[in-house]
């Protein structure tokens, strides 16, 4: 079974706590600013649910999908040079 991680990653649809928990401990307000800011950009997608209660979820759109290798390059350049500058438990913090 993927992470929570590797679901963004895998393009797999997201409620807003599900994205709350793998987002490095932003706070709720800030990731509801930057997901609305993205949906107005056309890279995620908000999907409504009709159940009740009704269930939102988030996807990467099609522009999303065509940044997702640019996003990659920048992890893993974080993960280089950013995290091997820390100490293993703060490297592990950021992780989370």
């Amino acid at each position: 079974m993927a992470s929570d991680s590797d679901q963004i990653s895998l393009g797999i649809s997201m409620r807003f706590n599900e994205l709350l928990k793998v987002a490095c401990g932003i706070d709720a307000k800030t990731l509801s600013r930057v997901l609305k800011y993205l949906v107005s950009e056309k890279i995620v997608r908000r999907d409504v649910l009709g159940t009740q209660p009704f269930t939102v979820r988030y996807a990467l759109t099609d522009k999303g999908e065509q940044i997702r290798p640019i996003m990659q390059s920048l992890k893993t350049l974080g993960e280089t040079w950013v995290l091997s500058g820390l100490s293993a438990q703060q490297a592990q913090q950021l992780k989370r």
